[in-house]
This record gives structure tokens, sequence and C-alpha cells, in this order.
């Protein structure tokens, strides 16, 4: 099994090395929040709900989703979008890949081979709530932590491929590396702010 420190807690850590919809549900919470309080948001709602997949989610009462959302301490700053959001993850999951999360980079690609990195980018950027940034950060998180082995997906992953980017939560394994990633982080948007 492979071990991550994502959320910086070891239960929700251990929920997103085993579950593949988790890990998808933790990068769609990753905006406007600490990295770490985004990924520990599906453990909150594997505590709070009945069942946890893609066709559980899916048919799912809006409101009670929504309620599992706000009990404190709170999935997310913005329950009630990033509620819809991810039960619109979850019907996508369900409608295109039979509910079966890793069908989204295991699936054979046009010509009955494995998909390559940019065809997985494709189908992550197919997926409700996720951008172009957060489709390459997932990429590179699923090839440097969880072995995908998609040709090119260093080069479709962009910044976040090379193995030294310190970017983002693709290369956060420890606590120091988390704070070198803040560190990036940082000095990114102080260098954006000044050449405004």
């Amino acid at each position: 099994m492979t071990s991550v420190y994502l959320s910086t807690d070891p239960k929700a850590d251990e929920l997103l090395a085993t579950d593949r919809f988790a890990l998808l549900v933790g990068m769609l919470l990753d905006q406007q929040v600490p990295m770490e309080t985004a990924f520990a948001g599906p453990q909150k709602l594997v505590e709070r709900l009945d069942e946890f997949s893609p066709g559980a989610l899916a048919a799912l009462d809006e409101d009670a989703l929504l309620a599992a959302f706000k009990l404190t301490p709170a999935v997310h700053r913005f329950p009630g979008s990033m509620a819809t959001r991810v039960q619109s993850l979850a019907r996508a999951i369900v409608d295109d890949y039979d509910g079966d999360t890793a069908g989204i980079w295991t699936t054979p690609g046009k010509d009955g081979g494995a998909p390559t990195g940019a065809e997985v980018l494709r189908r992550l950027k197919a997926l409700p709530g996720f951008g172009e940034q957060k489709a390459k950060i997932f990429l590179a998180l699923l090839g440097k932590q969880f072995g995908l082995e998609a040709a090119g997906w260093r080069e479709a992953a962009g910044d976040y491929g090379p193995e030294d980017a310190f970017r983002s939560i693709a290369d956060v394994v420890d606590e120091t590396s988390l704070q070198r990633v803040r560190e990036t982080k940082k000095a990114m948007k102080a260098a954006a702010k000044k050449a405004k």
C-alpha cells in the first residue's frame, strides 16, 4: 500500500492512499483552503455518510450531502458550492466510468492501448470542477505518488511534472516537503503581485 502525507492526519491519509475516489475528491476540494484541509475532507465525509462512493454520492439527496458538509468542523469553507461540485463529480464518474474512479486513468485509449499522459489530462479536465491547473496537479500526483506509468505524464503535467518541482500537493511526502511547497507558492504569489 502506498503511504501518503497529504492531509497530515494519519487516518485521512490512509483513506487517500487506498480510495481513489477519496483522492480525487480531496483534489477537487483543494481550493481556497489549505491543502491539508482539503485532503482531510473525504475522511470527514466517510465518517458522516452511510456510504462514500461515486454511486452513493451521485444518488444522495442534495440536502443530506450539504448537511454532511456543514457539520462542524465543516468539510470546506464554501460547503454549498463544494457539496454541489462533489456530487457532480460523483455523477460524472458513474456516467462516464461506470463508477470506477481509476477508470479515468486506466480505461484504454482510442487505439485500445494504455492511455497516454495527455489523454489522462484530457479526461481529468473534462471532470466537473477540474480546470487545467487542477488537472495537471492531479496528474502529477498520480505519477509521483501512485505509480501512474502513462507515457508522457510528466510533460502533460507541465510545471508540476519535474521531480523537484515543489509547486503542489504532488510533491508533499512529509512535513519538510510540505513547507517547501508552501514557500514556493508564497514566492510565486509575491512575484505575481509584484508583476501587476
